[in-house]
């Protein structure tokens, strides 16, 4: 798997059921929602924008996209919802790997980025750091219409995990 073939996979709409375990409250939380993954030109506004902000040439880019999601959690009455542009710059020396940038991360509202690698088993690690909280992420396909995440939230020095999570997506075949 490269992250050619990891963007063509992710593009639809995907229904997802979240299990999370918030273990600095000793919570657990079941959310659904909806995720959206379209494809923006490399020239987009907000693409330019999220390139400038992290010091990278638009042409050293491939395959940004914008990610929105609305959905609900029985931890929170207040309906969830976001977007966020996402843009990839692959390592030239090794395709297997790069960097992901975000206009905005997920325990902060500000733009994030972060190293991913594809293992041999075609499993997609995406690791982020933010003033915080780090970020580890695993996603896989079971097939082109499943896909699964892991995330941990680790404490800013590294040592301790505050929030584990497992989502289950699939993918929406109509555009309901």
């Amino acid at each position: 798997m490269n992250i050619t073939e990891f963007f063509e996979l992710s593009l639809g709409r995907w229904r997802s059921q979240r299990s999370g375990h918030h273990l600095a409250f000793a919570h657990f939380e079941e959310s659904l929602s909806t995720i959206d993954i379209v494809p923006l030109d490399c020239g987009d506004e907000a693409v330019i924008e999220v390139c400038k902000t992290n010091d990278i040439n638009p042409q050293d880019i491939t395959h940004p996209f914008r990610m929105t999601w609305e959905g609900e959690s029985d931890w929170d009455d207040k309906a969830l919802a976001g977007t966020t542009v996402l843009v990839s710059v692959p390592d030239l020396a090794n395709p297997a790997q790069g960097k992901l940038l975000r206009d905005r991360g997920y325990a902060e509202t500000v733009n994030a980025a972060g190293r991913y690698t594809f293992g041999d088993d075609g499993v997609f690690t995406l690791i982020t750091g933010c003033d915080r909280a780090g970020a580890e992420e695993r996603i896989w396909f079971a097939n082109p219409n499943v896909r699964f995440r892991v995330a941990t939230i680790k404490s800013s020095d590294g040592n301790g995990i505050t929030t584990a999570s497992f989502p289950s997506e699939i993918r929406s075949l109509s555009n309901s």
